[in-house]
C-alpha cells in the first residue's frame, strides 16, 4: 500500500482489531463510523459540528450526487471536498445500493443498470465505467467498485447470479479507476464481497476479489431485511475470508448493538443513516438504550438527554426542551438530536478502540449491551 493509503493494524483481541488508515487527507481511526453525507450534506449537521464529534470520514452518495446537482458540477466547483467544506477523507458509495431499491424504475443487463430518475424521471446509465468516473469527478478519497445489491430473501442460484455478475463488474471498476491516473495516485479503491447469506458464495467472491486485488474489502448484501440473527452468522466467516491486512467495512450497518457485534467479528468500518434519520424523527441513542424524546414522560423532565454523554446536547439542554422543539416541529430540535446521535455514535467507536487496545473488548461489550438493552424505552 502507498503513501495515498496505508492500513495498519494496531492491536487485537480476538478476531476485534483497531488501527489506523493513512490517506493524504488525514487519518481514520478504526473500528469506525462514517456519517452519511447522501446529498454533500450530513443532514441537520454542520461540518465542522460533525468534526466535533469524532468523525475522521463521511461518506457521500454517488446516486444523489450524479442526479442532483451533477457530479460535473460538483468538479467545476472545485470537487465534493471545497464544495461541502469538509477536508478530510471521503468516501463515496458506488450507487449500486440505491439502484437496486428504484425496482420497477431499473433495468439491469451485463452492461450496467438503466433506470429512471426519482426527481424527474430522467433516464440514465451506470456502468462501472461510468461509477468510477462520477467518484473521480466527486474527488472522492475511498471509491467503491460498482456492484449489484443482491435482495433478501434470494435462492442460491439467483445470489450467485447476481455474486458473478458483481465480480465481472468488480474488474471493469478497477480497470475504470485505474485508469484515471492523476486520481488513482491519491485515491483507493474498495471491492465489495457479495453471496446472500451462503457461505460457498461468500468464499467465491472474496477469492475473485483478491485475485483482482483493492486496497480495501467491503462485505455487502446485509441488513437489507435479513435480521440481526442472520447477519452475525454470516459475519461469523465472511471477513475471515478477506485479506487480513486490509480494512474491512460492513456497509450499511447500523443500530449500536449491530456495530459492537460486528466489531467483534473482526469488522473495521460501518456507515448508516440512522443516527441521523433518527434524530431527524426524535429518537436518540443513550447509553441506556433509545429514546424516543416524542413521549410525555418526558415533556417535564429537566435532566439530560443521556446523563453519561458529555456532547453539547446533553450538558446545555434538558428533555423537556428537546421534547418541546421535536413536537413543534422546530428545525432546532432535528439538530441537536441529530448532532448528539452522531456524538454518541463516535464515542461508542473510541470505547471500543480503547477497549481493543486494552485487551478488554469482550468484557467491554457485554456491559455496553447489558447497559443499552436494558433500558431501551423506544
Amino acid at each position: 500500500m502507498s503513501e495515498r493509503f496505508k492500513f495498519e493494524i494496531k492491536a487485537t483481541d480476538g478476531k476485534a482489531r483497531t488501527g489506523v488508515i493513512r490517506m493524504l487527507r488525514g487519518e481514520i481511526r478504526t473500528p469506525a463510523f462514517m456519517p452519511v453525507g447522501t446529498a454533500a450534506t450530513v443532514k441537520a449537521m454542520r461540518v465542522e459540528d460533525v468534526r466535533a464529534t469524532g468523525a475522521d470520514i463521511i461518506l457521500g452518495n454517488t446516486y444523489h450526487l450524479m442526479l442532483r446537482p451533477s457530479a460535473e458540477r460538483v468538479a467545476k466547483l472545485g470537487g465534493l471536498h471545497r464544495f461541502m467544506n469538509w477536508h478530510r477523507p471521503i468516501l463515496t458509495d458506488s450507487g449500486g445500493y440505491q439502484v437496486m431499491s428504484l425496482s420497477s424504475l431499473r433495468k439491469i443487463t451485463e452492461e450496467g443498470v438503466s433506470f429512471a430518475s426519482h426527481i424527474d424521471g430522467s433516464r440514465h446509465n451506470l456502468t462501472p465505467e461510468r461509477s468510477m468516473e462520477i467518484q473521480r469527478l466527486l474527488g472522492s478519497d475511498i471509491v467503491m467498485a460498482f456492484d449489484e445489491c443482491t435482495p433478501h430473501p434470494a435462492s442460491h442460484e439467483v445470489a450467485g447470479k447476481s455474486m458473478r455478475m458483481s465480480m465481472r463488474w468488480a474488474k471493469r471498476s478497477r480497470a475504470g479507476f485505474d485508469s484515471g491516473e492523476e486520481h488513482a495516485s491519491r485515491a483507493a479503491l474498495f471491492g465489495i464481497q457479495q453471496g446472500s447469506l451462503y457461505k460457498d458464495l461468500r468464499k467465491e467472491s472474496a477469492e475473485r476479489l483478491t485475485e483482482i486485488g483493492f486496497d480495501g474489502y467491503a462485505i455487502g448484501g446485509l441488513a437489507v431485511g435479513e435480521g440481526q440473527g442472520p447477519m452475525f452468522d454470516v459475519l461469523d466467516y465472511a471477513p475471515g475470508f478477506l485479506p487480513q491486512d486490509r480494512p474491512r467495512y460492513l456497509m450499511g450497518v447500523g443500530k449500536p448493538d449491530d456495530i459492537v457485534g460486528a466489531v467483534l467479528r473482526g469488522v473495521d468500518m460501518f456507515d448508516c443513516v440512522l443516527p441521523t434519520r433518527s434524530g431527524r424523527n426524535g429518537q436518540a441513542f443513550t447509553c441506556e438504550g433509545p429514546v424516543n424524546i416524542r413521549n410525555a414522560k418526558h415533556k417535564e423532565d429537566s435532566g439530560p438527554l443521556d446523563p453519561s454523554c458529555s456532547c453539547p446536547v446533553c450538558t446545555t439542554y434538558s428533555r423537556a426542551y428537546l421534547h418541546h422543539l421535536v413536537k413543534a416541529g422546530e428545525i432546532l430540535g432535528a439538530m441537536l438530536m441529530t448532532q448528539h446521535n452522531i456524538h454518541f455514535y463516535q464515542s461508542m467507536m473510541q470505547g471500543l478502540r480503547d477497549a481493543i487496545a486494552e485487551g478488554r473488548v469482550e468484557a467491554h461489550a457485554k456491559a455496553f449491551l447489558d447497559r443499552y438493552k436494558g433500558g431501551q424505552d423506544g
